[in-house]
C-alpha cells in the first residue's frame, strides 16, 4: 500500500489584519487540490489560511489534522483529527516534521519559522507568490539569490500543489 503525501499548509492565523480575500480563497483552492490528488492536508489547526485550507481539502473529500499549540477544542470545524501539543510555537517543529511538502501562503513570524525549519531540514518548500506576508517577501529571487537551499515559487495554488506533489522530500 502506497503512503499518502502529507502536505502541510503553513499561513497567516485569523488575527492578520493584513490577511485578504485572495489569500484565503487560494488556500481554500491548495486544500481542495491537494485533497483531489488523495493527499492529507496537515496545519496548526487554527483559523485564517489553516481554516480556508482545511474548509477546501474538506469540499475535495480529504483528511485533514491539525497540530494544534494548544488544546484539542481550539480546532477549526474542518480538522477531522486534532492533534493538541500543549507547545505553542515549539508545535511548529512537529508540523513540518510530520510534512512531506510545505505550502507557505501569506503568514507572519510564525509562518516564516515555519518555512525556515522546513529549509533547514531539507523538505521542499513551495510559496504561494502574491498571498503577501512571507510568501511575498520569500517569492523575491534577489533576497535569495545568496541564500543555498530555497524554496520553489508558484504563481497559482494549481501551480503550488502540482508542485508539491512532484517534488520529493
Amino acid at each position: 500500500m502506497k503512503m499518502k503525501k502529507l502536505i502541510a499548509v503553513s499561513g497567516s492565523d485569523g488575527s492578520d489584519e493584513n490577511l485578504t480575500e485572495l489569500a484565503l480563497k487560494a488556500a481554500e483552492e491548495v486544500g481542495y487540490r491537494i485533497a483531489r490528488k488523495d493527499g492529507v492536508l496537515i496545519c496548526g489547526g487554527g483559523g485564517g489560511i489553516m481554516e480556508a485550507a482545511s474548509k477546501g481539502a474538506k469540499k475535495g473529500g480529504g483528511l485533514t489534522v491539525g497540530i494544534l499549540p494548544g488544546l484539542k477544542e481550539e480546532a477549526n470545524e474542518f480538522i477531522d483529527i486534532a492533534i493538541p501539543t500543549h507547545l505553542g510555537y515549539f508545535r511548529n517543529y512537529i508540523l513540518i516534521s510530520s510534512a512531506d511538502t510545505v505550502i507557505g501562503i501569506a503568514g507572519r513570524w510564525g509562518t516564516l519559522n515555519e518555512i525556515s525549519f522546513a529549509l533547514n531540514i531539507g523538505k521542499p518548500v513551495i510559496i504561494l507568490k502574491g498571498s503577501g506576508g512571507w510568501a511575498d517577501i520569500l517569492s523575491n529571487k534577489e533576497l535569495l539569490k545568496e541564500f543555498e537551499r530555497k524554496p520553489y515559487i508558484a504563481q497559482s495554488a494549481k501551480e503550488a500543489v502540482e508542485l508539491a506533489f512532484k517534488v520529493d522530500s
